[in-house]
């Protein structure tokens, strides 16, 4: 190669050297560590209290009547903090893991667990996204899409220079031409994934729940977890946003319940409406009990939750001496 040459197609400044060496290697290093924590973050699985105890997986094996088994798994499910059912109203139960499902929890086929707030199986990282490493997936994408959009546009100005042919007649034409379209390719498909996952955190949706969304106590809601667009963002990154961009697990809470915006019911409603209705057809409405949110979810709700007691003559009916106790938010 010539010596001109050399020259046409070398960074001449220092000063820009350094930046693009800086620029770079931080993008790359920071792209690396992201995806090695996608990769190899295990997937969160419920914890063992919501497994059936021995004797009641026995009798649920016994029964054969859905009725049965479903009245079996209520029971269990009495003090667990779910808020969502099947879409026929019962109790979400996986038979190849043996357990009740918490909110936003899925059973994975490739992985064979249930993973918490299951977003999908992603073959590109050979794992499943979920509750545990979201936002290592999240991150992930972001520095891929940075570290694409840094070389294409280093790579532009030398790109241009080969459709005017003011590069020299060298091999390095065909390299320049390559790595240009495949960072510019990619850059475009990694956009599009990247914008619908920010798209999804806004509104704090999983990937399943927008093709089928949670049932809740009054039908499918799409939103129901959601907690506006600042809240949504702190659940995943965590409080503390000097953290939110780096690689190490910031999110709140514990994968198992979720804070929820949904107002189920007017208090004095549900007290008139327990009055008037028989034991039998109330205890048959409730298909799970409702319990506090735990301490680290109740921070996205400090603002403006408040708890309100209800239904104690309802809960009398049952159990004679626990409260119903329901969230609900001022929008």
């Amino acid at each position: 190669m010539p010596e001109s040459g050399r020259i046409q197609v070398t960074i001449s400044s220092t000063a820009e050297k350094v930046v693009y060496l800086v620029v770079f290697h931080l993008s790359f290093v920071m792209f690396v560590w992201s995806y090695w924590k996608t990769i190899f973050t295990s997937p969160a699985s419920p914890s063992k209290e919501f497994c059936l105890s021995k004797a009641d997986k026995e009798q649920y094996e016994k029964e054969e009547r859905p009725e049965s088994q479903q009245e079996i798994l209520r029971r269990a499910a009495k003090d667990l903090p779910i808020y969502t059912t099947t879409a026929s109203r019962a109790i979400r139960y996986c038979d190849r893991c043996q357990l009740i499902k918490p909110d936003r929890c899925h059973h994975c086929s490739a992985c064979d667990i249930c993973v918490l707030k299951m977003d999908h199986h992603c073959p590109w990282v050979n794992n499943c996204v979920g509750f545990s490493n979201y936002k290592f997936f999240l991150l992930f994408l972001m520095y891929s899409l940075l570290y694409c959009l840094f070389v294409a546009a280093t790579v532009l100005q030398y790109f241009i220079k080969f459709w005017t042919n003011e590069l020299p007649d060298t091999h390095a034409k065909f390299h320049v031409l390559f790595l240009f379209f495949v960072a510019a390719m990619f850059f475009i498909s990694i956009l599009s994934l990247f914008s619908y996952h920010c798209w999804l955190v806004g509104k704090n949706r999983s990937t399943i729940e927008t093709f089928r969304a949670p049932t809740f106590r009054n039908g499918p809601d799409k939103n129901g977890f959601s907690l506006g667009c600042s809240k949504n963002l702190r659940e995943v990154f965590g409080d503390e946003k000097k953290y939110w961009l780096l690689p190490i697990f910031t999110s709140l809470g514990d994968g198992c319940n979720f804070p929820t915006r949904l107002v189920i019911m007017d208090p004095e409603q549900l007290t008139v409406s327990s009055q008037n209705e028989p034991a039998k057809s109330s205890v048959s409405s409730q298909p799970f009990p409702t319990r506090p949110l735990s301490e680290s979810q109740n921070r996205l709700l400090a603002s403006d939750c408040q708890w309100v007691e209800s239904g104690s003559e309802e809960e009398n009916v049952k159990s004679g001496t626990k409260k119903h106790i329901i969230v609900s938010l001022e929008s």
